[in-house]
């Protein structure tokens, strides 16, 4: 059985939304404030978790930031807010969602699915040898197929080379001329702008705001980098 932690300081938000996630068949577990939910995620298992922002003691996107050093289950955010920078502001923070209240009940209950699923599929994936994953972007060396919390993005095949090169060097800072020679395989004479605009081209593939990208950066004056998530 799944198991979800929903957390809010609105006392009949979270008796409501246990109870429609209760008829689904999750087991729920629930908290008041960020400080509760940290305690509750060191002493159990959690697949996916339902977070307000606006919360006394600590708030939810300091919690999502403490929750992301050690663990990587889905992560729906809870707001009042809905402007576009505040939902970015979540997702960059480390949440996998972003529900704007008021909500309906079995929307947040869908979204809780979905997420569980891509979650339970991408820790059997992370099984293969064949697979590379950081955070929700995995690409599959077999298949050469890439997803993006579990929905598959269409690259170009040179695209498709240089995000593999990238990805198998995770952490890493490459330069142009490195993933020039890396993925052409030929030296490299004046190709910094053939790589940058290649680059462009997979940040608006693989990136939720490809402005503020959370998995392929800049490092400016010296090339191109995935993080580790």
């Amino acid at each position: 059985m799944y198991r979800v932690l929903v957390c809010d300081d609105d006392t009949a938000i979270l008796e409501s939304v246990a109870i429609y996630l209760q008829n689904e068949g999750y087991e729920v577990l629930t908290a008041v404030n960020g400080v509760d939910a940290l305690e509750k995620v060191k002493t159990n298992e959690i697949h996916c978790m339902i977070l307000d922002i606006m919360m006394p003691m600590m708030d939810g996107l300091r919690t999502t930031i403490k929750i992301r050093e050690h663990y990587n289950f889905p992560i729906i955010l809870l707001s009042a807010k809905s402007e576009d920078t505040d939902k970015i502001t979540g997702l960059g923070f480390g949440a996998d969602d972003y529900v704007t209240k008021p909500f309906n009940p079995l929307e947040l209950v869908a979204r809780v699915k979905s997420q569980i699923r891509r979650y339970s599929m991408l820790g059997s994936m992370k099984k293969s040898d064949d697979m590379i994953i950081t955070g929700g972007l995995t690409l599959n060396t077999d298949s050469k197929e890439v997803c993006v919390d579990g929905e598959p993005v269409k690259l170009t095949a040179r695209e498709y080379s240089i995000l593999e090169y990238l990805m198998q060097n995770m952490g890493r800072v490459l330069s142009s001329t490195q993933i020039y020679e890396a993925v052409w395989n030929e030296p490299a004479f004046h190709t910094e702008k053939t790589v940058t605009v290649h680059i462009r081209n997979i940040r608006e593939k693989i990136e939720i705001n490809p402005k503020d990208p959370k998995y392929l950066k800049v490092v400016w004056g010296l090339g191109y980098k995935i993080e580790k998530l």
